[in-house]
């Protein structure tokens, strides 16, 4: 029977454990949105981990909607994450690079002067952003994209992809969900297009999907996730039928070989999404939220997913999978330091200690 320490394999990623640290956005990026050295610090404290997803990384400047996130489209950011990926390695850990395209989900102060702000169509994203001081503020109007730049976009997707393997990084995992551009096509609502990436779900749908294949083309199926969260309403999300478009989706590439879907799990009136998954994908499952130990283990028991993944525990306990192993109580993280926008800032990044 698996359990939470026992080796599995995610497509072409051997894991020595179940447990995976989960993308968590900590603006910590450098002033060109390069990976720094506390960066590396960071995710080598956490190694031990059987796989680290790393923080949403932009693939474009286009892509970028938050003060100091990283991205991976420039060769000094490439060559930040390269540093990231031997540190990890060094520890015998695997990583991941998160990416993460936020769409109509930004504020213009946080961009590069000459970038855009574009999404399926031209309807803002209704809930406020923090900029550069780390203030809310509303989002601008983004530009519906043509038809014929949606290419492009996915063009720059696999760019990154291609980055994060000449990195060293042992693959990608595409963000379809908190309402950026991915879960964008997909939810009804802010997907009003009226041509083949928009109306039925299988339509709404087709952007990820293109963009799943062109990913799995260029770096290997194997090496290739993808995140998704049906109902959630983070940043406008509102889709008519989560169920109905999340089973469409999940049909559609569940022949592909893609090494993991990774679910966060959080209650839909109608449905469970944990079920839906199983009931339409065939390929292996991280479950993601709110998570205890025990909770987890049963989980994995029950066979209903091959990992499972903490994101608040490992801020504050780098050394989350022996305290798991030995029973050793968790530290709480420090939720005023998740966010400092400061690329040089150590606290409540990486000055949690190992226990005992």
């Amino acid at each position: 029977m698996a359990d939470l320490f026992s080796p599995v394999r995610l497509g072409e990623i051997e894991l020595a454990n179940r447990i995976i640290m989960a993308p968590m956005t900590r603006d910590r990026a450098g002033p060109h949105d390069e990976p720094t050295d506390l960066m590396v610090e960071y995710y080598r404290q956490r190694a031990s981990a059987g796989l680290i997803v790393t923080e949403g990384t932009q693939p474009s400047p286009n892509g970028k909607g938050y003060w100091r996130t990283p991205g991976i489209h420039s060769p000094e950011q490439v060559e930040g994450w390269r540093r990231v990926a031997e540190a990890v390695h060094g520890e015998g850990g695997r990583i991941a690079v998160q990416l993460m395209h936020v769409g109509r989900a930004s504020v213009r102060a946080n961009k590069a002067p000459d970038a855009e702000t574009v999404a399926p169509s031209a309807i803002p994203c209704p809930d406020p952003i923090p900029g550069p001081d780390g203030v809310p503020v509303p989002t601008e109007m983004p530009r519906e994209l043509a038809a014929h730049e949606i290419p492009g976009v996915i063009a720059e997707y696999v760019a990154a992809a291609r980055n994060a393997r000449a990195a060293g990084i042992d693959g990608v995992e595409l963000h379809c969900a908190s309402g950026y551009l991915p879960m964008q096509f997909l939810s009804s609502n802010s997907n009003q297009r009226g041509d083949a990436y928009g109306g039925s779900a299988e339509n709404r749908v087709r952007f990820v999907v293109e963009t799943l294949s062109a990913l799995a083309a260029a770096i290997g199926p194997g090496r290739v996730g993808f995140r998704i969260c049906p109902g959630v309403k983070f940043n406008g999300m509102d889709d008519a039928d989560p169920a109905e478009t999340y089973a469409t989706l999940l049909r559609a590439v569940d022949h592909m070989g893609l090494a993991y879907c990774h679910l966060i799990h959080i209650p839909n009136q109608g449905f469970d999404s944990l079920d839906l998954v199983r009931a339409n994908w065939s390929g292996p499952v991280i479950e993601n939220c709110g998570l205890t130990r025990e909770r987890a283990e049963k989980v994995l028991a029950e066979g209903k997913a091959e990992a499972v993944s903490f994101g608040y525990a490992f801020i504050g306990n780098p050394d989350l999978v022996e305290r798991l192993r030995t029973g050793a109580p968790l530290a709480k993280a420090d939720r005023d330091t998740f966010y400092t926008g400061h690329g040089d800032d150590a606290r409540g990044y990486t000055d949690y200690p190992r226990a005992g």
